[in-house]
């Protein structure tokens, strides 16, 4: 049930951490993925890694705040593999560590613009040739800072619920064309995008503390579950938000 075999998968922010993880693991269990980022030479330097391994990759560079960038991702998926089966929309901004009060007018709107509106047109442009076969999946990464409040992240976490919110939305609008969407909690991750907060030894030991596995998480624990969604073992799940956090919103 969990045979991604000739599914293609399109995973945005696949370059690093939790991005990278899920395309590892979808061309793991069988997929064809679709690499994409900002940058030209990280997206090619990890669609070599997955050819090289015998899986099969394309890469495509796209900033996920242009549209025209976008609907070109789409586009060159299409025209090389002619369908579109697991959509993952996990690549995210973050540029504010700070007070939800100091963040500018111009942050803000990158923020809503890469974190939400992005997954917007991604969907529309993706789900209608899913719809046509009655048959696809849409993964959104969404955070632990959507269910909690943040001092540091606290915008971060506004976009992250909209997201969810976002994907509730699109689960009951194509549900009846038998697509699922789900989407992904993470809670703090060892990747490069949480860098501050898990390479500060008193926040991190505090976390780990608060954590009932004791433990902060790695990229690949992420990427099973992606998995899982995109599979047939989720297929009657759909509209949900799945926590994986070692436990630490469940504690006191």
């Amino acid at each position: 049930m969990f045979d991604l075999s000739g599914k293609v998968a399109l995973i945005t922010g696949s370059t690093k951490g939790i991005g990278k993880s899920i395309a590892e693991e979808m061309a793991r269990a069988g997929a064809k993925v679709v690499i994409s980022s900002r940058k030209a030479d990280a997206v090619d330097a990890v669609t070599k890694e997955l050819t090289d391994a015998g899986r099969e990759a394309l890469g495509v560079p796209c900033n996920i705040g242009v549209k025209a960038e976008l609907q070109n991702l789409v586009d060159q998926t299409l025209a090389k593999w002619g369908r579109i089966d697991i959509l993952v929309c996990n690549a995210a901004i973050n540029p504010h560590f700070g007070s939800i009060t100091k963040v500018s007018d111009d942050v803000f709107d990158k923020m809503m613009g890469s974190n939400i509106r992005s997954i917007f047109w991604l969907s529309n442009m993706v789900l209608p040739q899913m719809a046509e076969r009655k048959d696809g999946a849409m993964v959104i990464i969404s955070s632990i800072a959507a269910l909690r409040g943040s001092n540091v992240n606290g915008l971060y976490g506004v976009t992250k619920a909209a997201d969810a919110g976002l994907g509730r939305a699109l689960a009951v609008e194509w549900g009846p064309h038998n697509i699922r969407v789900n989407s992904i909690a993470p809670g703090l991750i060892k990747t490069d995008f949480a860098r501050a907060l898990w390479e500060d030894d008193e926040r991190r030991k505090r976390r780990e503390g608060m954590t009932p596995l004791r433990r902060l998480g790695d990229a690949k624990d992420i990427g099973g579950v992606a998995v899982f969604l995109a599979s047939d073992a989720a297929r009657f799940m759909t509209g949900q938000l799945l926590v994986a956090d070692g436990g630490v919103s469940i504690g006191w």
